[in-house]
């Protein structure tokens, strides 16, 4: 069921991704046009309509600023923690294959925090979550690339653990409780975007984590116009795709079960 679910919504998320869907409505609108039917204006009218809201208004912001603000970094500095999960997410396994050093991209705080903290607080495990999380990949997980990288950056040894098997968030929770068997009064934290610490959150929560710290990261969203209105096209329609994404994956997480909340909170 499982595998079932995730090849699904991989495969629905082309189509329904806003960019391409809004593409897809513009070109049915041209091609009823081209026929003949004048119905197909206003098909060609909400495509632009899409694309010119997010030029013109900060609507990509306010769709993940719900989310970035859900979770906040513990207010009192820490003076113990015994173990760190970061989710896979910031690495591109094809690339890193094809060029043969390690690729990140955007989320690409998620692992540079990591090893910050890592040193910051020695006597804690890492644990990196991340196998292949796309349809079509080469040979190389998420954790082949995170174990480049760390190692690149001196973080090494047996205190450094990958979990090279998980596909989606769900999974990461899952396999990495079961591989590491956090025990209740054991301090971990989570790394990743804070757009995403919600979803994570629950998903980690629901597969027993007590102990466990949102720590985000990656944050794209601001409070002042200077931030709200920065962002050029390309980015602006990311932002938007990925905050659409990430409420799409709460609802769903939620009918399937792998939450208690709609909208996991502190």
């Amino acid at each position: 069921m499982t595998d079932i679910a995730y090849i699904v919504s991989k495969i629905l998320w082309f189509p329904a991704r806003p960019g391409h869907f809004a593409l897809l409505v513009g070109a049915i609108g041209l091609a009823m046009i081209w026929r003949g039917l004048r119905s197909g204006r206003w098909l060609i009218l909400a495509c632009l309509a899409f694309f010119f809201l997010l030029i013109a208004t900060p609507i990509s912001q306010f769709i993940l600023l719900p989310l970035e603000d859900r979770f906040a970094r513990p207010a009192e500095p820490l003076t113990r923690v015994d173990g760190i999960v970061v989710l896979g997410g910031a690495v591109d396994q094809n690339i890193t294959d094809e060029r043969g050093i390690p690729a990140i991209n955007g989320a690409a705080e998620r692992m540079t925090e990591t090893v910050a903290l890592a040193r910051r607080f020695p006597d804690a495990r890492i644990v990196f979550t991340g196998g292949q999380g796309s349809l079509v990949h080469g040979g190389l997980t998420e954790a082949d690339v995170a174990r480049k990288f760390f190692e690149g950056l001196g973080l090494a040894g047996p205190r450094v653990i990958y979990e090279a098997a998980a596909r989606n968030t769900h999974q990461n929770a899952v396999l990495t409780y079961a591989l590491v068997q956090p025990k209740p009064d054991e301090v971990w934290l989570l790394i990743t975007s804070a757009s995403h610490m919600p979803r994570a959150m629950g998903v980690f929560r629901k597969a027993g984590w007590q102990g466990i710290i949102a720590w985000p990261v990656n944050y794209r969203t601001g409070h002042t116009l200077a931030v709200l209105y920065d962002a050029p096209f390309p980015e602006r329609l990311g932002q938007f795709e990925w905050g659409f994404r990430e409420w799409l994956g709460l609802i769903a997480y939620r009918l399937m079960g792998r939450t208690d909340a709609l909208l996991p909170a502190p």
